[in-house]
């Protein structure tokens, strides 16, 4: 009998890894989940004996700290979707959201050895020949990389820089990871309907897209470039150069920075700095990054972010980096419009403008009731000036709010959600008489007598003119397909039973359970008759063969009631 689902093929190295994140899962209280799933089978009893008594260390813990914990304990992939994950609470629970932000990256490093063999592989030649000195002790560690001091051999002046180099094997294990968790997903939904909801396969497919290109520095690479060249010049930012001929895919070797972590305040107070002037400046540069570039450093928390002696400041690390369309740029700028004017129509618009809602969605009924929960959150705000809104509580309330109505949020949009709500609270560290809002309006306002100009409206209706002609061109096609299909009958209407999949599912395991009880019931049968015959070698007084198909018989009835417990459904 195979320990895995039916409708599920794990390869033979899945075995092991899926052990470990069954075992941890019940451990942390998920042990539900895993029976449901029909994954139980990976623990023996004693096995499961011993972590349902460590279970109940997390039994006063809420669902959302358990399950930061077990990602935790399961190690790099878990811990960077879970940190993908909290930026994205358009897919998960809120309260999920905001626990997976406290998850930490910090591991131990791995061996200098080993770290040397990765560059020398990837740049084809002996550290000596790439660098003239080289740090062994790491500057920093993490899930994916760990990062090193060094010079380079070829400076003019001995240069600085830092070297980033991917953990060996990393790639490998998250590959496996991943491929496991599109496996769970698959079966969650299947067998655990009430997580359907947040589409398991969906998260999983996010969490691969972003990984992947995280593990790729040569793209890290090519984005501190572009960075880099948004700001060449710029007083207030500074981009690291970037070392591409030292650069590969698992190597990354930049411009080493050296300044004051921007959290780090009583540094910034004794070097003489206006903590004023570095907040407004920061916002500045974000700003341009988004209003002007539409492209910005997504992640912009205190450990990337650091302040140069003569106050410039510098960012670190563009493993995530987030892009705006032109299309993107427009609702940015119509929703400031119609806040500006208090055009909630407006904004309602713009949000279905973009395909946020979903085709099941009753239009005038979501428009009545997201215009009125607007007026709420935002009729508040029009009594105070800008320097007492809150950014931070104001765009919290909206994203609960589009959360509240289902509306299918764009993943640059929550980034820069994010980037946004750690720039201001920065800033307000910084400086508590910060006003983000004001350093935001002269931005907002060019880009919307940008967006305004009559040549951006006439390119606009260009594009929108050959969309429509190409529709009208290929609608007589489309009908005369539709019309054949319907006089030759090869019009199809599919129809779907919702919940058949799982009715299907309860009536093949309760089948399950009554071929089992049969069997069980001929053995007990078949035992009495052995027995009553008196024939065969003798044990305890009776025939050794009908008493060992009574203990068979006495272990898969116990098996039975045992699943049939666990299941809770008698």
């Amino acid at each position: 009998m195979s320990i895995f689902p039916a409708k599920v093929k794990f390869r033979f190295r899945d075995v092991a890894r899926t052990r470990q994140i069954v075992n941890i899962a019940i451990k942390h209280g998920f042990g539900q989940f895993i029976d449901q799933m029909s994954l139980g089978g990976l623990m023996s009893a004693g096995m499961r004996l011993v972590t349902f008594q460590k279970q109940e260390a997390y039994e006063k813990k809420t669902p959302a700290e358990r399950l930061r914990l077990a990602m935790e304990e399961l190690g790099p992939t878990f811990i960077k979707l879970g940190q993908i994950l909290s930026a994205r609470p358009d897919l998960i629970p809120l309260e999920f959201a905001e626990e997976f932000k406290k998850l930490l990256d910090e591991v131990p490093p791995f061996p200098v050895d080993e770290a040397k063999a990765v560059i020398e592989r990837e740049l084809g030649c002996s550290i000596s020949e790439a660098f003239a000195s080289f740090d062994e002790t790491p500057i920093a560690a993490a899930s994916i990389a760990q990062v090193h001091g060094a010079t380079l051999a070829n400076g003019a002046d001995g240069e600085e820089v830092i070297v980033k180099v991917q953990r060996p094997n990393i790639e490998k294990t998250i590959e496996l990871d991943i491929h496991l968790l599109y496996t769970l997903a698959s079966l969650a939904e299947t067998y655990v309907p009430e997580v359907g909801v947040y589409n398991p396969t969906a998260i999983v497919n996010e969490f691969a897209r972003t990984i992947r290109k995280e593990l790729n520095f040569t793209m890290e690479a090519d984005n501190a470039s572009r960075l880099r060249g948004n700001f060449e010049n710029d007083p207030f930012l500074y981009v690291p150069k970037v070392y591409h001929d030292l650069s590969r895919r698992r190597v990354l070797v930049m411009e080493r920075v050296r300044g004051m972590r921007i959290d780090e305040f009583e540094k910034i107070e004794a070097s003489g700095l206006d903590r004023g002037e570095l907040a407004r400046k920061g916002a500045e540069a974000f700003f341009k990054q988004i209003f002007e570039d539409g492209y910005f450093h997504a992640d912009p928390h205190p450990g990337n972010m650091f302040v140069l002696q003569d106050g410039t400041i510098a960012l670190v690390d563009f493993g995530i980096m987030g892009r705006l369309t032109d299309e993107l740029k427009d609702v940015i700028s119509k929703t400031f419009i119609a806040i500006v004017q208090r055009d909630f129509d407006m904004m309602v618009h713009q949000y279905i403008k973009l395909g946020f809602l979903g085709v099941e969605v009753d239009l005038e009924k979501f428009r009545r009731e997201f215009k009125a929960d607007l007026v709420d959150v935002l009729e508040p705000v029009y009594g105070k000036t800008l320097k007492q809104i809150n950014i931070s509580d104001y765009i919290d309330h909206v994203i609960r709010l589009a959360i509240k109505h289902k509306l299918k949020i764009q993943p640059d949009l929550l980034l820069i959600n994010k980037a946004l709500l750690t720039v201001e609270g920065i800033g307000r560290q910084l400086d508590p008489e910060f006003n983000f809002m004001e350093v935001a309006e002269p931005y907002a306002l060019t880009l919307i007598t940008r967006q305004q100009s009559p040549g951006k409206v006439a390119r606009k209706f260009r594009r929108d003119l050959i969309v429509i002609t190409d529709l009208l061109e290929m609608l007589p096609k489309q009908l005369g397909a539709l019309v054949r299909k319907a006089l030759t009958n090869d019009a199809q209407v599919r129809m779907e039973h919702i919940g058949m999949d799982r009715l299907i599912r309860d009536m093949d395991r309760s089948s399950n359970r009554i071929s089992f009880s049969l069997v069980i019931s001929a053995i007990i049968i078949g035992s009495s008759i052995i027995i009553h015959s008196g024939q065969g070698k003798l044990l305890f007084g009776f025939p050794a063969l009908g008493v060992t198909g009574f203990v068979i018989a006495g272990i898969l009835g116990l098996w039975l009631v045992i699943a049939i417990l666990r299941s809770g459904q008698m």
